[in-house]
């Protein structure tokens, strides 16, 4: 394979991790939103009484509720989106570390087709 498609190929494997990176950042920042809401409804379940109702909203109706059975399920959310931070943090690191690797790549590849347009000398081939 040619400098130049080697060069090509690596440059489009290294966008398509820049892709996978952005888009990992964004289910990330989705999370963190998430688990704040979650947080936020956990907070205000504190301030409760036992005669407080509580409502689940199920499509356009609300249902009422029990209040042990609402605080459980706040708290399974909140342990599954922390538990999905974790993974998206894993895949951060790893496809960071991928595209380290295919920047270092790509520079090697550029220093290659300079050299080999430089010639044998260092001095520029005549077109």
């Amino acid at each position: 394979m040619s400098l130049e498609a080697r060069l090509q190929s690596a440059s489009a494997d290294f966008q398509k991790l820049q892709a996978e990176y952005s888009n990992a950042v964004e289910a990330r920042q989705r999370l963190d939103a998430q688990l704040s809401e979650n947080e936020l409804v956990r907070k205000e379940f504190t301030q409760l009484t036992p005669d407080n109702t509580v409502y689940k909203m199920i499509g356009p109706v609300l249902v009422k509720q029990e209040q042990g059975e609402a605080k459980g399920n706040v708290e399974k959310r909140l342990d599954f989106i922390r538990g999905e931070i974790k993974r998206i943090e894993m895949q951060l690191k790893e496809i960071g570390e991928k595209s380290e690797k295919k920047k270092g790549e790509l520079v090697e590849i550029q220093t290659q087709i300079q050299q080999r347009q430089q010639g044998p000398a260092g001095a520029p081939i005549a077109a």
